[in-house]
């Protein structure tokens, strides 16, 4: 454990009454909202060219001891009022927060935050400044984080722009999510992210190739970093290969190359020791590259 906040903390959570946080005999820390008892679990993030870890995405469960519990959201779509979306919003990032860097393999490693869409209107104020309050108590290097802002309607441009502006103001790198590749220009242009996720399976074809390598080009110049997200199938791991030959370097997310764990060790390991090369796929293994 390097950060001394978050060490202190956890100590604390042990004998601390009241709090919506408990600490269980295996390390993880879990939280009480409503009925529900919630977990984290992490799913990795991997360069295109080699595998190599980049960073890990969080996400809510309902507590499981084999990690396979139920996500929440819809949960979090029913909340009664904004207030208490605010509320489960900033208790599932703190959660996520503590149950990844109080593994120490985490200490390279970027921790990309999902920012829930009734979050952006329904705070008035500076976004990010209770955020990053916690962080500096919990010692947690402000760097290793990607907040994640949710996919726009058109009409919401202006939203995303506005909260992106004060996020960043508090120091935080900008991941947004683009529904297709044009969207994914309009963003680079408008919010300047460090990072732009697109789905694989819905928004990109073989004829998109071109399009694609274009897209990396200006990401590339802007120091942003295109995520291909929702690689969940076999077939969409075997049209990888069609974006492989661009040249620039991207990263690539999805169960059909890791699936979300809230053990983080196995992940750090290189997943070329372990996996046969994207470009190898052939469309015919069921296996998990996990």
């Amino acid at each position: 454990m390097t950060y001394a906040g978050l060490h202190h903390y956890l100590e604390g959570l042990q004998t601390q009454s009241g709090s919506k946080l408990f600490s269980g005999t295996d390390g993880r820390v879990t939280a009480r909202f409503f009925n529900a008892r919630l977990s984290s679990v992490f799913q990795p993030i991997r360069s295109s060219d080699n595998l190599n870890l980049l960073g890990h995405e969080a996400f809510v469960r309902t507590f499981s001891v084999n990690d396979q519990g139920l996500s929440i959201l819809k949960l979090l779509e029913h909340a009664t009022t904004d207030d208490e979306s605010v509320e489960l919003d900033r208790l599932c990032r703190l959660l996520h927060v503590i149950n990844f860097f109080r593994q120490t393999s985490t200490e390279n490693c970027d921790l990309y935050l999902n920012v829930h869409k009734r979050l952006l209107t329904a705070v008035a104020g500076n976004h990010g400044a209770a955020f990053h309050r916690v962080l500096k108590t919990l010692d947690i290097p402000q760097k290793h984080i990607v907040l994640q802002l949710p996919v726009i309607s058109p009409t919401q441009r202006w939203v995303i722009t506005h909260v992106a502006e004060n996020y960043k103001r508090n120091g935080f790198r900008i991941a947004v999510h683009a529904q297709n590749i044009e969207q994914a220009f309009d963003l680079l242009e408008r919010v300047h992210p460090e990072v732009v996720k697109l789905n694989v399976e819905s928004n990109l074809v073989d004829k998109d190739a071109w399009l694609f390598e274009d897209l990396l080009r200006q990401a590339e110049l802007q120091n942003c970093l295109i995520v291909l997200r929702k690689i969940d199938s076999v077939q969409a791991l075997g049209r990888l290969p069609s974006f492989l030959d661009s040249g620039y370097l991207f990263a690539i997310q999805g169960n059909a190359i890791d699936i979300a764990r809230s053990d983080l060790t196995g992940t750090m390991l290189k997943s070329r020791s372990r996996t046969r090369r994207l470009d190898d796929a052939d469309g015919q293994s069921q296996q998990c590259l996990c």
